[in-house]
């Protein structure tokens, strides 16, 4: 599914074999079937389709996908009404992780955020996007691409600590973490630079899990340790982080993009904070980055259950 040049999200996909129940909220396009049938057929995880049957059963005869793999669980023809149902389902603990498919993502994430019927947690929701770059040595995950717009530096901590989890759940037990921002220095007119200098000082108060958290840093020099030595950084994070914090939605989005396209990258994505992990996905987003989002969000799923043993 990822081609030869991602192979650690291949890796990813290839070792999650299992029976987790994955709920495909409404997924009544060819994508997000498509997405589904193939997420089955390589056993990533019991797949649910959770909408309106008629409509399920039209888009795969349209799209001649085959739906056999997959248990339908019908819904009235309404993507709020699906939602809601997928929600029901996993407060029940029949379903394990949701998928977003073809409503819209509002749409989903008003049910998981319900705060009678919803998925809430003490937990503040965010978003972890984990990428194979074809010029980087290993997984590089970023923080938060998706959900939070301008963090605070309480939502911060939130995002960081979710995220380190998400780490330790892919086996590294010990993160490198960059906090990034325009600069490497604390600036007290740059919050970026402050809120940085603040999360370290947590950090070293023992205030996440097991990760080694340094900052703030420029994107060259937490990227580059050729680049850090130049300007004088001694850092056991610099040219070797394996998650960056970035200081809003608009740089992490920008920075995203640009590793898929212009270095190559395929990444895949997965919503924090809530009771199970979520996918969510983009309408531009290939079949391959949903099956590496799944595989990421079964990863998740099933360490959290085998901590729990």
């Amino acid at each position: 599914m990822i081609s030869a040049s991602h192979p650690r999200l291949s890796a990813l996909i290839a070792q999650e074999k299992t029976s987790v129940a994955l709920g495909v909220v409404y997924p009544c396009d060819a994508t997000s079937l498509g997405a589904a049938v193939e997420a089955a057929r390589l056993s990533l995880a019991k797949v649910f389709l959770i909408g309106p049957r008629p409509l399920i059963e039209a888009s795969a005869q349209q799209s001649s996908l085959d739906i056999s793999a997959c248990s339908v669980i019908d819904t009235p023809p309404d993507p709020k009404a699906a939602a809601r149902v997928a929600t029901t389902l996993v407060r029940g603990q029949q379903i394990a992780v949701l998928m977003k498919g073809s409503l819209h993502t509002d749409e989903l994430m008003a049910a998981v955020v319900n705060r009678e019927s919803g998925l809430r947690t003490a937990r503040r929701i965010s978003h972890v996007l984990v990428c194979d770059i074809p010029s980087y040595h290993k997984l590089l995950a970023l923080t938060d691409c998706v959900v939070n717009l301008a963090p605070s530096l309480a939502q911060k901590k939130e995002m960081l600590h979710d995220a380190i989890i998400v780490l330790h759940r892919l086996g590294i037990a010990k993160p490198k973490v960059a906090i990034v921002a325009a600069v490497e220095v604390v600036n007290p007119a740059m919050v970026a630079t402050t809120d940085a200098a603040e999360l370290v000082r947590m950090a070293a108060c023992g205030e996440f899990p097991s990760a080694t958290i340094e900052g703030p840093f420029g994107f060259d020099n937490a990227i580059s340790r050729e680049s850090a030595a130049i300007k004088g950084i001694r850092s056991e994070v610099s040219g070797d982080p394996d998650l960056l914090l970035l200081p809003n939605l608009e740089a992490a989005n920008i920075l995203f993009k640009s590793l898929i396209y212009m270095a190559s990258g395929a990444c895949a994505g997965v919503i924090t904070g809530a009771s199970v992990p979520i996918v969510l996905t983009s309408r531009a987003d290939s079949v391959s980055s949903r099956i590496a989002s799944i595989a990421l969000a079964i990863r998740i799923a099933r360490t959290s259950e085998e901590s729990k043993d």
